[in-house]
């Protein structure tokens, strides 16, 4: 099977690491990819954005599944447009993507299925969260605990441009549920927990993401089940209702609260970085279950299960996320990779031969273990090998007390 990936981030990096080493993958493509992605197969400077020339892309190159990382282009209907021309993809049609790239329509969806969701408020009052509609690259989100907070996130979300949507705070523990659909029929995943904010202990602005670790504890398989079935599969039905099936992957952000899980977000595309954290700790194949989920059809699939623990460690820039850095030289890859992580390139290019930054989020450094304590020592023992000017990261990745506990 000939497979074109969409994107270029380290989301991108993980899943075109993942389908690489699938026995059914003949030849791997990437647009426009990244000088990591770029050891595994081919990539080409073709835009996401730019549907037209993804599908010459994929004619070209007599391309079987077409791979869609990043939601933007799933909003704008890169999907549609590929199907209309005949080509399988993996990535759900612009109107189910709306779940996403409408936090509106996800709450009217969230509401007519009956699932278990954040209280709408008609009014900005603390404690509360300021939500952008549209997307905003994990950036839209604001908790405000204090008027002072509540102020700075409103000017900062009507920054974004568009509505804005305010929602009861809730408290408890965040968790990422990821599940395949074929439209009609769904299978679950895998569980992540992520750290969306800035600094240790949950301080500092939210960013696309900090880091990640998998399995998530007390969530095995009749758990994660019981999750999708109370998440994820009504909406897939309401959306079926609607006329806008669901094909692709269906990732649900949860609280765990006092009262039960209650839905927080849903997005149409694997999350970044819990899927850093999520593959590698699979085992299986994972294309047949993408392929079989672009051709409609999930029946009999049994698809990977998570079989150890894995723990992703985000390497940023100094001023992320407000600002990111370009130019900065990186060193210390190899010498990760040999201590056994695997190092997924997120913000970085090639200038004449050397590695450089060119991002806010810049690497993903993930190590797997029988046991989270020993991933996470892993991941973190790696990710001080690497270096570039005023590399930071969070050191609070999954150590007790570290997990996000509002939102």
């Amino acid at each position: 099977m000939k497979v074109l990936l969409i994107g270029g981030g380290g989301r991108e990096h993980a899943l075109a690491w993942t389908l690489a080493r699938s026995q059914g993958c003949e030849e791997l493509h990437a647009a426009p990819g990244n000088p990591g992605i770029a050891a595994l197969g081919a990539c080409h400077p073709v835009r996401p954005a730019d549907a037209e020339s993804v599908l010459a892309l994929g004619r070209a190159l007599g391309i079987d599944l077409v791979v869609v990382g990043p939601e933007a282009p799933l909003v704008a209907g890169l999907a549609d447009e590929l199907r209309r021309a005949g080509i399988a993809v993996f990535g759900p049609s612009r109107a189910a993507a709306r779940i996403e790239g409408s936090k509106a329509f996800a709450k009217d969806v969230l509401h007519a299925a009956h699932v278990p969701t954040a209280a709408t408020l008609p009014v900005a009052r603390p404690p509360c969260v300021v939500k952008a509609d549209g997307l905003a690259a994990g950036k839209g989100v604001f908790v405000c605990r204090t008027p002072e907070e509540l102020d700075a996130g409103l000017r900062a979300a009507a920054a974004l441009g568009g509505p804005t949507v305010l929602e009861e705070l809730l408290e408890g523990e965040e968790l990422s549920v990821f599940a395949v659909a074929d439209g009609e029929r769904s299978v679950a995943l895998g569980a992540a927990r992520d750290y969306k904010r800035s600094l240790d202990g949950d301080a500092g602005p939210n960013t696309g993401g900090m880091g990640a670790f998998s399995p998530a504890p007390g969530v095995g398989p009749a758990e994660l089940e019981e999750l999708v079935d109370l998440a994820h599969r009504p909406v897939l039905a309401e959306l079926a209702r609607r006329g806008s099936p669901f094909t692709g992957l269906l990732y649900a952000g949860l609280m765990l609260t006092a009262d039960g899980p209650r839905v927080l977000e849903f997005n149409c595309r694997f999350g970044d970085p819990e899927t850093q954290a999520l593959l590698p700790a699979l085992e299986g194949d994972l294309l047949p279950t993408l392929a079989a989920a672009a051709a409609g059809d999930l029946t009999g699939v049994v698809p990977p299960v998570v079989r150890t623990a894995a723990v992703t460690i985000s390497l940023v820039a100094s001023g992320y996320p407000e600002r990111g850095d370009t130019g900065s030289e990186i060193g210390g890859l190899a010498e990760a990779e040999a201590a056994g992580a695997i190092v997924f390139h997120a913000g970085t290019a090639l200038r004449e031969g050397r590695l450089i930054t060119n991002g806010g989020r810049i690497l993903n450094v993930t190590a797997t273990a029988d046991d989270l304590d020993a991933a996470r020592d892993a991941a973190y023992a790696a990710a001080e090998l690497v270096s570039f000017a005023g590399c930071r990261y969070r050191r609070d990745i999954a150590r007790p007390g570290g997990v996000c506990v509002g939102g």
